[in-house]
């Protein structure tokens, strides 16, 4: 099962050099990858209806993960990226394809595209993106993506996006994996129709049954479900008991990816402990905890 560590988006601050120290620090670890999670806005969320019911607020940064990835890939060599999620339908499709595109391309071939279609409608209207539709609009991207990726020239006429003969360059010299994230059926058909793997926000018994009707609902897509990737999001807050627990649970269910998140934003929404890590450097230092007790 391969390791990955949650960039602390929310939490590390703004200075370049502690971004990267954070990074090579992973890399050196041991860490197989990077998660970045993305938000283009932040809202307030007294008054709303209907009510955002997300964790983050105008008060916690984000930094954009296709800028962040590039400056990651060149101030480390081996450890991959990945979104989790990016929320494609709030992104205009070529552009997003151009930009992962040329992320892939300096970091080697690194780049993991993890997409969804996020909780945040407030975003969506102030992008001028039609929040009923994103859906829809998302099983379009993924296919329209891969068209730019794998084509010199494409021409394409759908609902949502016309592109008559034209292509980006340079193109990664693979297509991008793309996974998709999320815990509702809905999320896991889409992943089966047209995913390469599926990330799951959370570890546990309960995660660990949604894996398991993720994988029948892919062996009913006529794919092989014994080999589809899956990622479990481990809390940091929940200590090296439960870290020793849930790693263990989810190898013996044949996960393949387990990410964990030092960041404490999310803990009250997700009904889990604080981190207790405040600085970069603390957050350097949960991920040597949390590798030196897993593995």
């Amino acid at each position: 099962m391969e390791l990955g560590a949650v960039f602390p988006t929310c939490e590390i601050g703004n200075d370049p050099t502690q971004i990267r120290d954070w990074a090579q620090a992973a890399e050196g670890l041991g860490y197989s990858y990077i998660v970045i999670y993305d938000h283009v806005l932040g809202a307030e969320h007294a008054d709303r209806e209907p009510a955002l019911t997300g964790p983050y607020t105008q008060d916690h940064p984000f930094h954009e993960p296709f800028v962040l990835f590039a400056y990651l890939a060149a101030v480390t060599t081996s450890i991959e990226f990945e979104t989790a999620v990016i929320i494609m339908p709030q992104r205009q499709t070529v552009l997003a394809a151009k930009q992962a595109a040329e992320v892939d391309v300096l970091s080697d071939g690194r780049l993991r595209l993890g997409v969804g279609t996020g909780w945040n409608y407030v975003e969506y209207e102030s992008l001028s993106v039609d929040w009923d539709q994103r859906g829809r609009l998302l099983d379009e991207q993924i296919n329209v993506m891969r068209e730019l990726w794998s084509n010199d020239v494409v021409s394409i006429d759908t609902d949502f996006h016309r592109i008559d003969r034209a292509g980006i360059a340079p193109r990664p010299k693979e297509s991008i994996p793309i996974w998709l994230g999320g815990s509702t059926e809905v999320a896991m058909r889409r992943a089966a129709r047209l995913g390469d793997g599926f990330t799951f926000a959370s570890a546990g018994s309960r995660t660990v049954e949604m894996a398991e009707r993720l994988r029948e609902i892919v062996s009913a897509a006529n794919r092989d479900a014994t080999s589809y990737p899956i990622e479990f999001n481990m809390p940091y807050g929940l200590g090296p008991e439960k870290w020793e627990t849930l790693t263990s649970q989810a190898e013996d269910a044949s996960i393949t990816h387990l990410c964990v998140n030092t960041m404490s934003v999310t803990s009250e929404w997700a009904g889990t402990p604080p981190s207790g890590l405040d600085t970069p450097d603390d957050h350097i230092a949960g991920l040597e905890r949390f590798m030196q007790i897993v593995r």
